[in-house]
């Protein structure tokens, strides 16, 4: 799936859940506080900012969908300390050139 339908797929999720507020395109902006043409062209998959995003995503009531979009990652920093150590202590090899 290419950048254009994903944002595609955004912009119609983003449709749809204003036509089930029954809201217009303006009183989501207005709600938003973003202007008509920003909601515009989020919907249509135009592209948009990740400011004006989370603006409509919270005026929808939608913050959590955040959460399947970059849900948090747990990372230890004992293993992420101990992987930089091997990474460090590896004995680096040269390359011979063959010809």
């Amino acid at each position: 799936m290419g950048d254009d339908e994903i944002e595609k797929r955004i912009g119609r999720h983003l449709r749809e859940r204003r036509l089930l507020r029954r809201w217009s395109q303006t009183e989501l902006a207005e709600l938003a506080n973003v202007s008509v043409g920003a909601v515009k062209s989020l919907e249509a998959g135009a592209g948009s900012t990740v400011g004006t995003l989370a603006k409509v995503l919270r005026a929808l009531g939608a913050e959590s969908w955040v959460e399947a979009l970059a849900p948090p990652v747990r990372v230890s920093p004992l293993a992420l300390a101990e992987e930089q150590r091997r990474a460090l202590a590896a004995p680096r090899r040269r390359v011979r050139r063959v010809g």
